[in-house]
């Protein structure tokens, strides 16, 4: 039986847009996928970012020992749970997990409370001085902190606050960086329309901030959140200053370990170990948010 060959095409009509070619990959309506480089590169990056994560736990579950062989051993050992037993032996590392805790997440709420309020007032608020004080504002980020140390701790001796939390927690409730940043995002973010709205509607400003702001800002408050208990968690300088070993945060706790006239390693990164699984717990927690930020500020335009 004789098949019979296909009509010809028609042609297409006047106008009209010619018909994608095969084998080209359209843009609307489908995802995009990289090529065997871009995945080679990604996978390199990924491997490259998260071998000192990798190394810390290798290295807190062997021994000093086996650290010092060459080449080094590059697989976990069974030592983790003895490394954390002298961690707790030679430094307070529960007491200073505590202080840690209470330390980066009140200052954590407060810089994330305070710089959307201020970061909400210099966007959309209009008053006198607003430039003005923004400038200063941003200005104080170029001052090197440790300018300000020797005048702060005469601050808090005078006030009795020498080996107390509160004279750490209280200098970092609201930082320059939090609230340009925040002032940044709510004036992409939050339209000028939904005040108005809300103004006609007769809402007060602080019934504005709890009910339009907060939401809208939700995703830049985590990312700020993020940074902060990220930067309060490891700050040094200033615990090492204003505690002591009796009221040690992490940082604080772990220059006490690996003492001796050879430092224990494994000792040290068990301890890191653990000061930093609280970072991670959180990251955990607030990703989503931070990934729909990242999001929300690529889209607009």
């Amino acid at each position: 039986m004789t098949r019979l060959a296909d009509p010809p095409a028609a042609p297409p009509a006047a106008g009209a847009a010619p018909p994608p070619r095969r084998g080209r990959r359209s843009r609307a309506g489908r995802t995009l996928h990289g090529g065997p480089v871009a995945y080679t590169v990604l996978v390199l990056a990924v491997l490259v970012s998260a071998f000192p994560f990798y190394w810390t736990i290798v290295a807190a579950s062997r021994s000093n020992a086996d650290l010092a062989q060459v080449p080094p051993a590059l697989l976990p050992g069974p030592n983790l749970m003895r490394n954390f037993e002298a961690v707790t032996e030679e430094a307070d590392i529960g007491k200073a997990l505590v202080n840690s805790v209470i330390v980066s997440g009140s200052i954590t709420l407060g810089t994330v409370l305070c710089c959307t309020l201020a970061g909400f007032a210099f966007a959309k608020l209009r008053f006198r001085g607003r430039g003005a004080l923004l400038a200063v504002t941003v200005g104080t980020m170029m001052i090197p902190p440790q300018l300000g140390v020797i005048p702060l701790f005469m601050l808090i001796a005078e006030l009795q606050w020498v080996n107390q939390l509160q004279a750490v927690i209280l200098p970092g409730l609201v930082s320059a960086f939090g609230v340009f940043f925040m002032r940044q995002y709510l004036v992409q973010s939050l339209p000028d329309e939904l005040i108005e709205a809300a103004r006609v509607d007769g809402a007060s400003t602080a019934r504005i901030f709890w009910s339009i702001v907060v939401p809208i800002a939700r995703p830049g408050m985590a990312v700020l959140g993020l940074l902060t208990f990220m930067a309060a968690w490891n700050d040094f300088f200033w615990p090492i200053v204003a505690l002591t070993s009796s009221e040690p945060t992490v940082q604080v706790a772990l220059r006490q370990l690996g003492g001796g006239y050879v430092h224990d390693q494994s000792v040290i990164m068990a301890g890191t170990l653990l000061g930093t699984l609280p970072v991670l717990l959180v990251f955990g927690l607030l990703g989503r948010q931070i990934v729909g930020g990242i999001m929300q500020g690529a889209v607009k335009g």
